[in-house]
């Protein structure tokens, strides 16, 4: 092996070990995030949304059911549809 494939091998590894380290999680407690996290985990809610669940939450408190979601302006029973095996209620 030449030393140019030799760090052609690392920088590709260290790219792909990057990827998978910043990657975002598969799925997010809608309970306990905030909103960044929020926003990069479930498709269709931007930082705005985000921020609206949080308040939402902190005002209501808990969601018992991934429907609750509804209830917070801007989220409706499709974008939660979209994101049914992205939402958690607990950890």
């Amino acid at each position: 092996m030449t030393l140019r494939s030799a760090i052609s091998a690392f920088i590709l590894s260290l790219s792909l070990f990057t990827q998978a380290a910043f990657a975002a999680p598969d799925s997010v407690n809608v309970n306990a995030a905030d909103a960044q996290t929020l926003a990069a985990v479930l498709d269709g809610v931007g930082l705005a949304r985000a921020e609206a669940i949080v308040a939402y939450r902190q005002e209501n408190g808990r969601f018992n059911d991934i429907y609750d979601l509804a209830n917070v302006k801007g989220i409706g029973d499709r974008t939660i549809e979209l994101n049914e095996s992205r939402i958690r209620l607990t950890d």
